[in-house]
């Protein structure tokens, strides 16, 4: 019996998490693009690759996983405030700023939705 995709993904996931909290960016790289590889939906791995990225100082390659984030769920907010970052990094601080606003905005939008 062939195992779980989603199962070996959050594996893999999990893996990442320690290894990154170890320090080891380039093994949790590995882990997270796995878990990504046999989910391809699995925002979380997503985040974590950026984040791995940006700490590597690969900001290129985070921002175009940020992208990727913020492309299937355009109400991500932790994809907006991570482009922002990165984009901010970068220099480039117009698509900082309106990354910035676009978490900002859906920020206020969750808690309106949050009151009704």
């Amino acid at each position: 019996m062939a195992e779980d995709p989603k199962l070996a993904a959050e594996e893999h996931y999990y893996r990442a998490l320690d290894l990154f909290s170890d320090n080891q960016h380039e093994l949790a790289v590995e882990e997270y693009k796995k878990a990504i590889e046999l989910a391809p939906d699995f925002t979380d791995a997503m985040h974590g690759l950026t984040r791995a990225y940006q700490d590597m100082g690969l900001l290129d390659e985070a921002i175009l996983i940020a992208r990727m984030i913020t492309a299937r769920d355009p109400e991500d907010i932790l994809g907006h405030t991570s482009l922002s970052i990165l984009f901010q990094k970068k220099g480039m601080v117009p698509e900082a700023e309106a990354e910035a606003n676009q978490a900002r905005i859906l920020g206020w939008k969750q808690q309106l939705k949050a009151k009704k």
